[in-house]
């Protein structure tokens, strides 16, 4: 018998985020065998749990792997040219079929989701679904006051429509920054910070919906969580 915490069942099972899922419970929405839960309750996949009355199930058995990309690996399955290296050189044989889940550039690092989950795929990365990315990024020289308030205040117009990010200072000479984003068009942070004359020099995802890169986990190491 397997036993879980209850927001991770109802993510699992509905597509909401962990936070939601504690809303939904602290609403007294979600009963498990028949009784009005509570956060943080363990469930078990012998135990009944509804939401608004109708029996929620778990997916059908998926794998998830989270790997910390290094820079110079390409998310294809193919490279491009003979000398380009792609992440799935960093996965054993029985890995290969996996999809990527949020692609990073050659030049930028991080978390990295693969799945066999068709369903989960489209759900991190629907812009419907609007799943929080979180990511740390070092410029080529300070950000100045006025283009961090132009840009948390009320975003920049790029060529493919508006950039909405999210800034916090993490150096103080202004030139590492923890940027936040529910979005996730092609090189949207880079587009942004040299649409006002900056270089990105490094981006590293940390975060992904409800999933972080371990702090354990070194470069080009990957991870099965499911």
């Amino acid at each position: 018998m397997t036993f879980s915490r209850l927001n991770k069942f109802i993510a699992r099972a509905t597509g909401l985020s962990r936070r939601q899922a504690d809303q939904v419970i602290s609403e007294h929405r979600v009963k498990v065998n028949g009784q009005v839960a509570r956060i943080g309750q363990p469930v078990s996949t012998s135990d009944t749990v509804q939401l608004d009355d109708t029996e929620l199930k778990l997916p059908v058995k998926r794998t998830l792997l989270l790997l910390n990309k290094p820079v110079a690996y390409v998310c294809s399955r193919r490279a491009q040219a003979a000398n380009v290296r792609t992440i799935y050189q960093l996965l054993p044989p029985k890995y290969q079929t996996l999809k990527t889940v949020g692609r990073l550039d050659k030049d930028s690092s991080g978390l990295i989701l693969l799945t066999d989950d068709g369903d989960l795929a489209q759900l991190l990365t629907h812009p419907s679904h609007a799943k929080r990315k979180q990511y740390q990024v070092q410029l080529d020289r300070p950000l100045s006051l006025v283009h961090q308030q132009m840009i948390n205040d009320f975003g920049l117009e790029l060529a493919d429509g508006l950039s909405r990010l999210a800034l916090s200072q993490l150096s103080p000479d202004r030139t590492c920054w923890q940027v936040t984003m529910s979005e996730g068009r092609n090189r949207q942070i880079r587009r942004t910070f040299s649409a006002l004359g900056y270089q990105t020099i490094r981006l590293h995802r940390t975060e992904f919906g409800d999933y972080d890169l371990p702090g354990d986990l070194p470069a080009s190491k990957w991870r099965q969580i499911e």
